[in-house]
């Protein structure tokens, strides 16, 4: 009988379990050279005295945006002290004193006080720092739509982009990042932004399969010890991951599938460990977003999962839908665009008629959902086996 090899109490089967965390700046940023190069371009000015260019990154979540920014920042301050980059969650900062408070504590290395500080004081004290160093500031601003909804976007861009006019510095640059392919951030500035703002705009378009596999094999070299992820199964976690189109599920299926594992002290993760590790990664993301739909916008994504089943892409045509949803184009815009907003379909600019949709999640199982937003069926989510 063949010896089953089980890990002691004392054993992992993690060698770093930090690469597993949404935080983690990889060794090695895989296939988005072309934006790497594009970014490093805006704000290679900075480096030989100048002002750095801005920059609005696009593309559906887990597409690299954020962990782009994250590794040129991180070289940034690694290598020299000519640029000063400062990074701002956007879902966490919305309001001008937080903003300024994480630009401070950016530039600083400490935190201030909870109260006490007027953003006025603050900015004088970036501004004093900035002057001191001779040094560039360039920020990231990531999920910038949420400035948008708390009616801060304008204000902000205007204060920090016009600091050259009233103190000696550089003008700062800015990256802008939003995953709502149906918003311009560039249009949403006013008059007196984009007079000054003036963006550049890089497009991060979903990883293909074999891209998926390569990061995620990246990820589980550095994260596990080796033959943990057998490559059929490493296959399998790639396959699913394509499907929902997001590289931040694939690596957290990674490390529950892994944990399952261990947990069980086994030394090499399993199907069921994927199997089960899906329901638990991706069922409740798109529960939650379903709930959030009127009952047009769920019959409109049926419509779309139901068109969409043959794989691929498809345009989403108004005529067409008035068959399976009797609604004016203004109330079928209005639900695409939702839907997009929501994180269930990608929507692209065609040429002709219509848009191109791609859906985020698997179509059967947006199907059921729709049809049962509140059952269990709805939270299968079987691999469907090799391609």
């Amino acid at each position: 009988m063949a010896r089953i090899l089980t890990l002691r109490h004392d054993q992992t089967l993690f060698r770093d379990i930090d690469v597993f965390e949404p935080t983690h700046v990889p060794e090695q940023l895989h296939h988005r050279d072309a934006q790497i190069r594009e970014l490093v371009f805006l704000i290679s000015p900075a480096l030989q005295g100048a002002s750095p260019m801005n920059a609005i990154l696009r593309g559906p979540p887990g597409t690299g945006k954020t962990t782009t920014v994250r590794q040129i920042f991180h070289e940034l301050t690694r290598t020299t002290r000519d640029v000063i980059p400062v990074y701002v969650d956007c879902r966490q900062d919305r309001t001008p004193l937080a903003v300024y408070r994480t630009i401070f504590e950016g530039i600083f290395d400490y935190t201030l006080p909870s109260t006490g500080r007027h953003p006025d004081d603050i900015k004088e004290n970036i501004v004093a720092r900035l002057r001191e160093h001779r040094a560039a500031l360039i920020f990231c601003l990531d999920d910038a739509d949420y400035l948008i909804v708390a009616g801060t976007y304008n204000l902000l861009l205007y204060q920090i982009l016009r600091l050259y006019e009233k103190w000696d510095v550089r003008k700062p640059g800015i990256v802008a990042v939003t995953s709502d392919l149906a918003l311009n951030l560039y249009a949403e500035a006013d008059a007196s932004v984009r007079s000054v703002f003036h963006p550049t705009e890089i497009t991060f378009w979903p990883y293909t399969k074999p891209e998926i596999r390569d990061i995620l094999s990246d990820r589980v070299r550095q994260g596990l010890y080796p033959g943990v992820v057998p490559a059929p199964i490493l296959d399998r976690i790639a396959r699913i991951t394509a499907r929902e189109q997001d590289i931040r599920v694939g690596i957290d299926l990674v490390r529950s599938a892994a944990l399952r594992a261990e947990k069980d002290g086994r030394r090499k993760v399993r199907a069921g460990d994927v199997t089960a590790a899906a329901r638990a990664v991706t069922a409740p993301a798109l529960s939650a977003r379903l709930a959030a739909l009127s009952e047009g916008e769920r019959t409109l994504l049926s419509w779309i999962a139901e068109q969409s089943r043959d794989g691929g892409d498809m345009t989403a045509v108004f005529e067409d839908a008035q068959d399976y949803i009797a609604v004016g184009k203004t109330t079928y815009h209005e639900y695409l665009n939702a839907l997009a907003k929501a994180g269930l379909v990608d929507l692209m600019p065609r040429a002709g008629r219509g848009q191109t949709v791609r859906l985020r999640y698997d179509p059967d199982e947006v199907n059921k959902a729709c049809v049962f937003p509140n059952d269990d069926r709805s939270c299968i989510f079987d691999d469907p086996g090799p391609d």
